[in-house]
Formats: C-alpha cells, sequence, structure tokens
C-alpha cells in the first residue's frame, strides 16, 4: 500500500506533510526513512506542521512520515535522578554510545529509563485496598537519599486485586487493579505522562515557608516561597547562571530538576562536569543523588529547545506528587521564548511584539502557573511543592522587551542583576533596591516562629539603610561626604557595612557559598545594633561621628562571617561589645 503521508515542504525544523486528516495536535511521528522525531503542532485541511526534534538537513519533499498515534511523553519511574538527559529526554550517555562520536547522530532512538536495571520494590498497600490516581503502593530506594515513591497512575481506580514485594525491572508487573466495571489493569514502575499536560492535583494551598538557598541577598531581602515562582533578569555577564547553579547546589528543596535550554556549551558542559563532584551540603552525598539534568544547548535543534522546558517540569510534577519539596531551575527562559519564535516565524503565524509569537504571555504564564504547593490527588492527606525560578537573558538587559514583561506579570519574586554591579566584582550582583518579593507576608510568621521574633522587624531596618543610603550617594557625589549629618554618615557606614560583609558572597569559597538562615539573622542584627546604639548617643548629644568611626567593632564586622552558624553566644557577646564601645566614646 502507497504511503499516504508525505512530507511537501522542509523550512529548518518545520515540516509540512499532507494525507494526515487522521493526525491529532501533538501526536508524535517520524519523519522521513530516518524516523526523525517530531511533533504535530498545527493541523489544516489534512495538512500538518510538524516541529522535528533533531536536523532536518538533506530531508526532502516526497518523504514519507510516520504516525504513532502517541503524544510527546515522559517516561516516568526509578532512575530519573543521577540522570543527564537531552531536551526530549534521551540520556546522553546512551546518545553517546549509540553515536560512536562527539555529535549525535540523526535518528537515534534511546529509552529515557533503563529496561534492564532491576529494583527493589517493597509494597506499602494491601490487597483488597480501594486504591485512586495519585496514591502510593509501595517504595523503590532510588538512591541513598531519595525513596522513590511508587503510584497509582492517574488514569487507574479501583480495588487492588495483588501486589507483591520483589526485585524488578521497570516493565513489570508490580500489582494489579481491577476497576469498578471488573476490567484488570496491571501497574508497572514504568509510567508516561505527556508533557504539555499539567499532573493533576487536588488543590493549591498557601505557601508558608521560605526556599532557603544560602545566598544572603535572597533569602533575608528578597526570599521566594516553596511553591513559589522567581524570575532572574540580566544583561550577559552579571551571573545568571552562576546564581542558577548556585541556588541548585545548596537550596534546600529535597529534589533539583536543572535545565539548561538554550544555554552556550561551555557553560553547560562545566555543569555537566562540576555537578556529579558536588556534595549535598545537608547531607555529606553527591548532589546528583537528587539531581536530574537536563542539557540543551545553543547547538542543538531549536525544536528540542523548546521541548525541554516541558519536559523539565513534567519530571519535577512526578517528583512532587510523591510529596517532595522540588526545585526547578530553568537557564534560560529567553532561549526558549526564541525557539518559540522561530518555529512560529516559519510557520508564517502574525507575529506580535518584536517578533514574537501573539501567545508568548499565555505560554509563559502556563509555564510558571505549573509551580505551587499543592494537596495532591490522592486518598492520602499529601503535598509536594514545586518552585520553577527561571533565568532571563534580556538583550542589553532592557527589562521592557516581551519575555521579561511576561514573566515579571506571573512571577512573585524577582531578582534583578545589575551589570555595574558584576563589573565591581560584587557577586550575587542581584541590585538590593531593585530587586523584591511578594512572599514577605507568606513567610513572616515562619521566620519569627523558627528564628527570631524580632526577624521582620530587622530585615525590615536593614532595607531602610539601604534605601536611605542610595538618596544619601546622591548628595554625596554633588557635596561631598563633610556636607552631611553626623547620623546620615553613621547610616553611610552602615549600609557599606551591609553591602560588603553581608550582601556580598563568594560562590567559589566553601564556607562563604552557603549561610544558614539563622546565621544570616545573627549578622544582620549585630549590623543594625551598632547602627541603633550610634543614631541613639547621637540624637542624645553624647557621640559624636568622629568617635563613632574609632569603635574596634566597626573594622570587625567582616568577620561575623567566620564565625559558626550555631555559636549564638559568640554574636551576642558581639554585641555587648559594641554597646559598650560606644557607651564608653559617648562617656569621652
Amino acid at each position: 500500500m502507497k504511503q499516504k503521508e508525505i512530507i511537501t515542504r522542509v523550512s529548518g525544523p518545520l515540516v509540512e506533510a499532507r494525507g494526515m486528516e487522521d493526525a491529532q495536535m501533538f501526536e508524535v511521528v517520524q519523519v522521513s526513512n530516518e524516523k526523525l522525531l517530531g511533533e504535530v503542532i498545527a493541523l489544516k485541511n489534512g495538512v500538518a506542521s510538524i516541529q522535528v526534534y533533531e536536523d532536518t538537513s538533506s530531508i526532502q519533499p516526497g518523504e514519507p512520515v510516520f504516525r504513532t498515534g502517541a503524544t510527546m511523553s515522559v517516561e516516568l519511574g526509578p532512575g530519573l535522578l543521577e540522570s543527564i538527559y537531552d531536551g526530549i529526554q534521551r540520556p546522553l550517555s546512551a546518545i553517546a554510545e549509540k553515536s560512536g562520536s562527539f555529535f549525535i547522530a540523526r535518528g537515534i532512538e534511546a529509552d529515557g529509563i533503563d529496561r534492564e536495571r532491576k529494583w527493589d520494590f517493597t509494597a506499602t498497600a494491601k490487597e483488597g485496598a480501594v486504591v485512586s490516581g495519585g496514591d502510593i503502593i509501595g517504595e523503590v530506594p532510588e538512591t541513598s537519599l531519595i525513596m522513590h515513591k511508587v503510584m497509582v497512575p492517574h488514569t487507574i481506580s479501583g480495588t487492588l486485586s495483588s501486589i507483591k514485594s520483589g526485585n524488578y525491572k521497570v516493565e513489570d508487573v508490580i500489582a494489579t487493579v481491577i476497576d469498578e466495571h471488573g476490567k484488570e489493569h496491571p501497574i508497572t514502575l514504568l509510567q508516561k505522562w505527556p508533557i504539555r499536560n499539567p499532573r493533576p492535583i487536588k488543590r493549591k494551598i498557601f505557601p508558608s515557608q521560605p526556599l532557603i538557598t544560602g545566598i544572603r541577598t535572597i533569602d533575608f531581602l528578597s526570599p521566594v516561597a516553596k511553591g513559589g515562582v522567581a524570575a532572574i533578569p540580566g544583561p550577559f555577564g552579571a551571573g545568571k547562571t552562576v546564581t542558577q547553579q548556585g541556588l541548585a547546589k545548596y537550596c534546600d528543596a529535597q529534589v533539583i530538576v536543572y535545565i539548561g535550554c538554550g544555554e552556550r556549551g561551555n557553560e553547560m558542559t562545566e555543569v555537566l562536569n562540576e555537578f556529579p563532584h558536588l556534595l549535598d551540603p545537608n547531607t555529606g552525598e553527591p548532589l546528583m543523588k537528587r539531581t536530574i539534568l537536563i542539557a540543551n544547548t545553543s547547538n542543538m535543534p531549536v525544536a528540542a529547545r523548546e521541548a525541554s522546558i516541558y519536559t523539565g517540569i513534567t519530571i519535577a510534577e512526578y517528583y512532587r506528587d510523591m510529596g517532595y519539596s522540588v526545585a526547578l531551575m530553568a537557564d534560560s527562559t529567553s532561549r526558549w521564548a526564541e525557539a518559540m519564535r522561530e518555529i512560529s516565524g516559519r510557520m508564517e503565524e502574525m507575529p506580535g511584539e518584536e517578533g514574537y509569537p501573539a501567545y508568548l504571555a499565555s505560554r509563559t504564564a502556563e509555564f510558571y502557573e505549573r509551580a505551587g504547593v499543592a494537596k495532591l490527588q490522592s486518598t492520602e492527606d499529601r503535598e509536594g511543592a514545586l518552585t520553577v525560578i527561571g533565568a532571563v537573558s534580556p538583550p542589553g538587559g532592557d527589562l521592557s522587551e516581551p519575555v521579561s514583561q511576561a514573566t515579571l506579570r506571573v512571577t512573585k519574586a524577582f531578582w534583578g542583576l545589575d551589570g555595574s554591579l558584576a563589573y565591581k566584582k560584587h557577586f550575587p550582583a542581584i541590585n538590593w533596591l531593585t530587586s523584591y518579593s511578594l512572599y514577605v507576608d507568606n513567610i513572616k510568621h515562619y521566620w519569627e516562629r523558627e528564628i527570631a521574633e524580632d526577624f521582620t522587624e530587622v530585615r525590615q531596618q536593614a532595607m531602610s539603610v539601604l534605601q536611605d543610603e542610595a538618596k544619601l550617594m546622591e548628595i554625596v557625589r554633588l557635596v561631598g561626604v563633610e556636607s552631611v549629618s553626623d547620623e546620615e554618615r553613621v547610616t553611610l557606614d552602615t549600609a557599606r557595612s551591609l553591602i560588603d560583609d553581608f550582601l556580598f558572597q563568594n560562590a567559589f569559597d566553601k564556607e562563604d557559598a552557603y549561610t544558614p538562615l539563622k546565621k544570616q539573622y545573627q549578622i544582620v542584627k549585630s549590623i543594625i545594633t551598632m547602627y541603633n546604639e550610634a543614631i541613639r548617643a547621637i540624637q542624645n548629644g553624647t557621640l559624636t561621628y568622629a568617635a563613632f568611626a574609632e569603635i574596634p567593632e566597626l573594622k570587625e564586622m567582616g568577620t561575623l562571617k567566620d564565625i559558626p552558624a550555631d555559636n549564638e553566644n559568640e554574636f551576642e557577646a558581639f554585641r555587648t561589645r559594641v554597646k559598650e564601645s560606644i557607651a564608653k566614646q559617648s562617656t569621652k
């Protein structure tokens, strides 16, 4: 029988084919005799527009298209952690082995999860139990850090007719469920889920805990909640990738999904080489034991870049459904948007602002709205959190461009990277005056309960000092520092201490790269204590700025970072010395 699905047009990663009347949107197809993987993204009068996830050079009109009847899906099950995938969930190690070279050969197929590896499955549900989609029926020790929870697929509910602990491959049947119609459904360790469909939940709930990152500028001034969304926009060289990597290394999420979406190959190579050797600061185990990396560099096919974001967030949702706190880092969503723009242009769609498709804002919102703290769809009272942090690369640092604006509409934490701070070698180059967080009211009760009752007050005062310093510096640049009052000079010195001794953080120093939240509070409280005592003495007329500048503790502020996090007594002793020194200077 003659093949009716025939290629009629090739335009880069976009291929058009006729004879596709029975095809459906987002159906996976194989293009040409080389069977390149593609996805139907538009249908009109039997002609399908297909975005191909591989290089289409040498593909010609007249070649066949093979339908699969399935939508673009990811494989979910034990074996995801410690894996490094490309944008469509092909393990890079398997691709390299099949290619036999440093370059990815076309038409390579590779399973996302190893079919031959065996896993120790322990049943936690009993035969005869009534189960529904999302219920946990067993466990697999995926790594020494993460216990993989085996869930009933969302399309299945009924009575558990059989289940048995044992040593299984991912395609072996571990349990069976009989539905209300008497039909038997086998359950395996392997599931599949379409990447463009969010996994179902009961409802989202109010986020109330901070995602502790160890990065002082973020945790103290512009925090993000677990289950929240944040954006890191900034110009080239401002440190987006280093900040994202720092978040992936040190944040207190239980599972990390890192997506290198369209980034330069050398940056992604650094991630791939470095992450397997990093130790988790919380457990001392290799960080990869709770990490999944998705690498889709700028020289890889543009269509796979567009898919990589959805691949990553679907995997992240899967671990969220187990009840874990998951953090997803997307670096960068601008490259994802550029991929959408290229595909849209080749489809000859009406362009929006700066050539981006008109649906840019809605696609961006759909992606970020898959984050949240969720009550999960199961008979158990289980919840999980998915935090999404996206880097944005606006050309020239212009935040008025469409991708930045679409992102800022839906994210509630904004960490604006400043090229001038990066030029001064102040890292992380997050501008504390332009950055903000709308999660403060959500998590302030956590701060006051877990850290200190006056945490919010100390934080607010530190922010006020930094804002006052910005105003005073305008005056100082015009008329000199001698023209401002003693109180204002104390404010300038305090702000300088906050900036140099607290906000500046060396990501390459093992001790300075991560600071616990309690230690952050102790450092800032010590700086603010000195400020309050000095201002009070100056207002009483018992202290001058010249006398304040002689206080030895002022020069010791930089050593506060060296005090161990659990040594609260040493911080308290320092504050006592500060009060004594100011009182001593006041009596002169």
